[in-house]
């Protein structure tokens, strides 16, 4: 073969696996539009879009040196298509916190505190009631509550700041500044999460605050598993390891997405303003945010601060924990702070109400 053959060969080979990765993109884009049920592999596709990204940067450096103009259109166009998603991950607006102050509004929080990591002493539980203290949070939504901190009742405690508050089971809890009216809670079948919605009378405007805490992955569950036989003295098969956190995950994709429509459905139905926040445990364009979403507002692409948006603080810095609102509603400023008590970080939200 001449070096015109393998230059041509070379050459065909990166077209065609251009054409591969921005089909993978677009089907990533769209993939969440589609329930997981039946539809797996195309759901999926939206987990390794930051790849995808990554790739279609590299293939876009590519073209242009290899002087290919017309098909660096393709990586190109990709990812401008992409924009809209990558606003769900970054955002490079600076937080101004004294401006912030400055404004009115109400502010709210959501945090999965992880059982305040079962600490007895409930020194934990106290140090996050200063930090929402300090952020001057008036709507604090808890996911992974705990009630008791050794012999210290948090519900109590907490109620010198938030002296009204609505729990549901022992899983989800909104503390509140404001008054409670009325509030409803889920359990989902056949997992541990809960969800529910309060209706609290902000001077007057009632609003609708929605606090869930969705199906988990199942992955840390399963490499925990995995690691304490192995410290056991068991051989454990790497393949069946991977055979059962792909089982898991995809298990934990149809619990998620039926507990999703639950949630959009009761959303859709109310005739108050709503706000959502809490634990997703799925990604942004996951079938999850976009059934949530539906026609509220991501206060994060809205209004956020900070750069990247990873709420988990493990070794997967993804953006799992949010807060949208409805769109009669407008956002001030939207950050996280790196509180180190919980595997989550802490998520704040300023929203402008009416007059």
């Amino acid at each position: 073969m001449g070096k015109l053959a393998v230059y041509k060969y070379v050459a065909m080979m990166f077209l065609v696996l251009q054409l591969i990765v921005s089909a993978y993109t677009f089907l990533g884009l769209y993939g969440g539009d589609v329930n997981p049920v039946g539809n797996m592999a195309r759901a999926m596709v939206v987990y390794i879009l930051p790849v995808l990204i990554i790739a279609n940067f590299l293939l876009l450096i590519y073209w242009l040196v290899r002087r290919r103009w017309y098909i660096a259109i393709i990586p190109l166009v990709t990812i401008l298509c992409c924009i809209p998603y990558m606003g769900t991950l970054v955002q490079f607006r600076s937080l101004d916190q004294r401006a912030v102050d400055a404004q009115k509004g109400l502010k709210i929080a959501t945090y999965n505190v992880a059982r305040f990591n079962r600490e007895t002493s409930g020194f934990l539980a106290q140090d996050i009631l200063a930090e929402m203290r300090r952020q001057k949070v008036d709507i604090f939504c808890i996911q992974e509550y705990m009630e008791t901190s050794g012999d210290i009742k948090n519900t109590t405690s907490y109620k010198d700041y938030f002296p009204y508050v609505a729990k549901a089971g022992r899983d989800v809890v909104i503390f509140s500044r404001y008054p409670i009216k009325q509030n409803k809670f889920f359990l989902f079948e056949d997992s541990g999460q809960a969800g529910m919605w309060a209706d609290i009378d902000v001077n007057g405007q009632i609003l609708r605050v929605f606090n869930v805490h969705l199906e988990t992955t199942g992955i840390n569950r399963t490499i925990y598993r995995a690691g304490k036989l192995e410290a056991q003295g068991f051989e454990v098969n790497r393949n069946r390891v991977l055979d059962a956190i792909y089982g898991n995950y995809s298990l934990g994709m149809l619990f998620r997405a039926a507990q999703a429509n639950i949630i959009a459905e009761e959303q859709r139905s109310s005739t108050k303003p709503c706000i959502i926040c809490g634990d997703f445990n799925d990604v942004p364009y996951s079938y999850v945010y976009k059934t949530m979403l539906g026609d509220l507002v991501d206060g994060f692409k809205e209004c956020g601060t900070g750069g990247w948006m990873g709420t988990y603080r493990g070794k997967k810095n993804v953006r799992i924990d949010y807060i949208f609102h409805d769109q009669s509603l407008e956002g001030i400023t939207y950050y996280k702070t790196d509180l180190t008590y919980s595997d989550h970080y802490p998520v704040f939200m300023k929203i402008a109400l009416k007059d």
